[in-house]
């Protein structure tokens, strides 16, 4: 008879995973096969897993930890609004302090004229709120026909029925029936992989201008709004050309079409910016966020309305019939709090624009030299590698996509860092509190990773295009 495995062991968290945990986007059958990594703590730029292995965390989290792992302020804030005040609903006319200061923090720094705030649990629950605001506030202005959604092909909006829906991605479509109705996709702006022959500035304007042509096939009287990340996250990082989003802005305003910018990923300071949609240069109507707003210390998000909607939604929309258990959780909007006072106190969205950003920066392009890399590219501290056998040609391995892409991730994590692999792409999001020993370290390891993964494809005799 086996024994079980020794308490509070790799083996004994292993075991009870396989045996309970369902995780999220995996194949729980090779997944428990090979085992997890089991991440025990963190502490500033880096977690350390159940066998001591000290990893610098690339990806921030999953894109969320911005001020960095083990800040003390954020969790005594929470802790004392949970002494004080553990839970209550803001249903039936009813608030409480942090959830208020929380909405005008917010109102301070969002875009001019953004000043209204809705709360959920996280970035999916925001993004099903907007479809529900869009449609509930055109009915509202007795246009109840503009309800179809534009969205873009590989974008993400989250993982729920209405976020997936919105969302571009293939595999998560096959999966339940999706997307719902009411939702065209178009082009995205991915010149690498997209852009043929066209300049970067060429196709952005093409991009946009299909977004201008699903628009009027569908009739601008039934399109209600356009939503898109201001540089596509999980897609890729995939950095628009500077032509794309102004030309999109013009066609939406032209055709009457709100614009949502889905900040879940780049609001709250990833771009250099307090969001994405300011360092594009576009003024949207709705804003979605979470991720940062916590720095992950407590799931959050919500949805900034505009003045242009909120008028119209506030003066004619009667009862929103909308909202979740924990919209505005009073330790959610504590953590918030002091997540926001923080990164204020301490710079950290200049200190991405003007400090570490640029610093990285120099020092992530330059591995665009590497012969394995079509192309590097940053904005702030978000980046990514396209990997490539062949950098003239933009060209695809002859592998099934993604191979080559995880097989450089495994030897990013063997090597003590966290990049995740999109397709044969790496992506990069270390926290804003990154020191720049800490960046020549990630970016030395990076280039070793490289290596390690152009060594192994010579040796496999994959270094062949599709």
């Amino acid at each position: 008879m086996t024994s079980a495995p020794v308490s509070n062991s790799t083996a004994h968290w292993r075991h009870l995973d396989a045996e309970h945990h369902l995780h999220p986007f995996s194949n729980t059958k090779s997944l428990n096969a090979e085992g997890v990594r089991v991440i025990t703590h963190a502490e500033g730029s880096y977690v350390y897993d159940s066998e001591g292995n000290k990893i610098l965390d690339g990806m921030s989290g999953l894109w969320c930890s911005q001020v960095g792992h083990g800040r003390h302020e954020i969790v005594d804030a929470i802790s004392d609004q949970l002494k004080k005040l553990d839970y209550y609903n803001t249903f039936f006319k009813t608030t409480h302090p942090a959830a208020t200061e929380l909405a005008a923090a917010i109102a301070e720094v969002a875009p001019k004229g953004m000043k209204r705030v809705f709360f959920t649990s996280g970035g999916s629950e925001a993004v099903d709120t907007v479809i529900r605001m869009v449609r509930h506030y055109w009915a509202s202005m007795g246009k109840p026909e503009k309800h179809i959604f534009i969205a873009r092909r590989n974008a993400y909006h989250g993982s729920t029925v209405g976020g997936a829906s919105l969302g571009g991605m293939k595999p998560m479509h096959a999966q339940g029936g999706l997307p719902i109705p009411g939702i065209i996709h178009v082009q995205q702006p991915y010149w690498w992989a997209e852009g043929g022959d066209m300049t970067p500035e060429e196709f952005g304007l093409h991009a946009a201008r299909e977004v201008a042509r699903a628009i009027d096939e569908a009739g601008p009287e039934n399109v209600g709004a356009f939503i898109g990340e201001p540089i596509q996250g999980a897609g890729g990082v995939i950095i628009p050309p500077s032509t794309y989003w102004p030309e999109v802005q013009k066609i939406c305003r032209e055709r009457n079409v709100l614009i949502v910018s889905d900040e879940v990923i780049c609001g709250f300071g990833r771009t250099g910016e307090w969001f994405g949609c300011q360092y594009m240069g576009v003024e949207p109507d709705l804003i979605t966020f979470a991720k940062g707003v916590t720095s992950g210390y407590f799931p959050l998000g919500g949805v900034i309305m505009g003045e242009r909607m909120a008028e119209g939604f506030i003066e004619h929309g009667g009862e929103f019939n909308h909202g979740y258990t924990y919209s505005g959780h009073p330790g959610g909007c504590a953590a918030a709090l002091a997540n926001l006072r923080l990164m204020q106190r301490e710079n950290l969205i200049g200190r991405v624009k003007s400090d570490i950003g640029p610093y990285l920066q120099e020092r992530w392009l330059k591995l665009g030299d590497h012969p394995l890399v079509g192309e590097a590219r940053m904005i702030g501290l978000i980046g990514a590698l396209e990997l490539t056998p062949d950098k003239a040609k933009r060209a695809k391995f002859a592998q099934e996509e993604g191979t080559v892409g995880l097989l450089c991730r495994d030897f990013s994590f063997r090597e003590g860092l966290v990049m995740r692999a999109v397709r044969d792409s790496m992506i990069l999001a270390p926290p804003f509190t990154l020191s720049k020993q800490e960046a020549d370290e990630l970016a030395d390891t990076a280039l070793r990773v490289l290596d390690l993964t152009y060594a192994e494809l010579k040796a496999r005799d994959w270094l062949k295009s599709a």
